[in-house]
């Protein structure tokens, strides 16, 4: 009975998993540069003498996977709007706790201290680090990524390189997506620059969410739920069946 219980309440907690990645596929269709979270539930690692199995959930910080499709390109014509274009080619950024993350968002902006960074706020990494734009009266990004400008009143004609941004592939290396939707190395660790990476100016990449996709990926997981917990009930009745059965006539 207890084995009956666990599996329902463990099928129920993974459905619960389930169920917030769908809502955040949701609230992020619109998202520029967005990569779908994806969910699955026979995550088993095989440990000591090969006897023993542990399961482990993911933590708060790690998604299982996202989906890797390429979402929709859109013109914007905005000079600091990149596209990446290949599918396993990220933008190496500086995450929040100040480690090398990866983003395909190209939304960018530069921030009144002249830093480069995403539109969720994430510093834009170059070849030496943090890219920094000084003033300018003109910016163009070229496809592998260089950064050049013409200082605040140049010549138009002798524009300057500032930088170039680190593109980086993931074919190859293990990368998990974390909550804040960037991509990382599993085990730590940083990706190295992909000189054949190329981006295209001028555009961005919409969200890959399907909205008709994640609809029915919803009514399905509502329905596995109540299976669930329809098992769960079950046991209930199963138990307090058998106690009856046990007890004394008065």
């Amino acid at each position: 009975m207890d084995k009956l219980v666990y599996t329902a309440a463990t099928g129920m907690r993974a459905h619960m998993a389930s169920q917030a990645a769908i809502a955040n596929n949701m609230a992020n269709a619109s998202t520029i540069g967005f990569r779908a979270d994806r969910t699955v539930f026979d995550r088993i690692d095989l440990k000591g003498d090969g006897t023993q199995f542990e399961t482990r959930r993911p933590t708060s910080e790690e998604v299982i996977d996202a989906d890797r499709r390429v979402g929709t390109v859109q013109q914007t014509g905005r000079p600091l709007d990149i596209a990446i274009n290949g599918n396993d080619d990220w933008l190496a950024v500086q995450a929040g706790d100040g480690a090398e993350a990866y983003t395909r968002r190209g939304d960018l902006m530069v921030a009144p201290s002249g830093v480069l960074q995403t539109g969720d706020g994430f510093i834009v990494q170059g070849g030496s680090g943090p890219i920094t734009i000084p003033p300018y009266d003109s910016l163009s990004i070229a496809a592998d990524g260089t950064i050049s400008i013409v200082p605040k009143g140049g010549d138009p004609k002798a524009p300057q390189q500032v930088d170039k941004m680190k593109l980086v592939s993931t074919k190859g290396s293990t990368t998990l997506k974390g909550m804040d939707n960037l991509l990382r190395v599993r085990g730590g660790g940083t990706l190295p620059d992909n000189m054949d990476a190329r981006v295209t100016a001028g555009a961005v990449e919409g969200s890959n969410v399907n909205i008709t996709e994640t609809l029915v990926d919803m009514i399905e997981n509502q329905r596995s739920y109540e299976v669930q917990a329809n098992l769960l009930k079950s046991a209930k009745d199963m138990d307090e069946g058998g106690t009856s059965l046990m007890r004394m006539p008065s």
